[in-house]
């Protein structure tokens, strides 16, 4: 598995010989109005020219529609023929964007030999969460790779931490820039980042969506100081800077 961090939520991922790329926001620097009135967003450039990051890319997921996930610049650059991963509700705004291959996920679906698994999400929690709109979580799994958990733009809340716990991953991808909407925090923080470790302990977590929106609360270095503190070390939690590639492979677990 090799997982590259663009920015924010936009993830590469090569997994079992696919190419997926998730949640993309092509949109240069300072495009979109601030949140917070701190700065526009987004607050950082990409790291890799668009066409760069859409190379040999055969599978597209995207989460929900808001901005930060799938802009207009992603609609305009993406070749409308390739095939597109959405949840239920999104399919028809998706397809009148011109993009021909749109598929909803319900429960799961085969792509190859990957199995995904569409898993629970809240955007925030009392009546954030209808703002918000619905989002979703994913997993992926394929023989010889490790199972990976990405949670999407949540909060930790009790269907996720359950949904992990059955899941039992390899890797789990974080959304955790703590960022808030209406004064309530719609993404998990640097404590529920954490929690979710604890939670997890052999799992490795790899946070993102961080420092590229002005309504972040939560930085890189922050999370870092508070996951040393906790006695969370760099092989369990990864925060990688925009356009940092991981390898990972699969572990060896017990009674295989």
């Amino acid at each position: 598995m090799q997982l590259q961090l663009l920015r924010n939520a936009l993830l590469k991922l090569t997994y079992a010989g696919r190419t997926l790329l998730i949640d993309p926001d092509f949109g240069p620097r300072h495009r979109r109005p601030s949140f917070t009135g701190r700065s526009p967003n987004p607050m950082v450039e990409l790291p890799e020219p668009i066409e760069t990051i859409l190379a040999g890319v055969d599978q597209l997921i995207v989460s929900h529609l808001h901005a930060d996930h799938f802009d207009e610049v992603a609609k305009e650059r993406i070749p409308k023929h390739l095939p597109l991963l959405c949840q239920p509700g999104d399919e028809e705004a998706i397809r009148e964007a011109g993009f021909t291959e749109v598929t909803p996920l319900d429960h799961f679906l085969r792509l190859g030999s990957i199995v995904i698994k569409r898993q629970p999400a809240q955007h925030g929690t009392g009546a954030v969460v209808e703002k918000m709109g619905p989002v979703m979580g994913l997993t992926f799994e394929a023989p010889g790779e490790p199972t990976l958990y990405w949670c999407g733009d949540s909060v930790l809340y009790p269907p996720l931490r359950d949904a992990v716990a059955a899941t039992d991953p390899d890797i789990i991808v974080t959304h955790s820039c703590g960022a808030h909407w209406d004064d309530t925090l719609i993404v998990m923080d640097a404590q529920q980042t954490l929690d979710l470790c604890a939670a997890q302990p052999h799992a490795t977590v790899i946070a993102t969506h961080m420092e590229a929106l002005d309504h972040a609360t939560v930085s890189r270095e922050a999370l870092r100081q508070a996951a040393d503190a906790q006695g969370i070390g760099h092989n369990r939690l990864l925060i990688p800077a925009d356009g940092e590639t991981l390898v990972i492979s699969a572990p060896a677990r017990a009674g295989a």
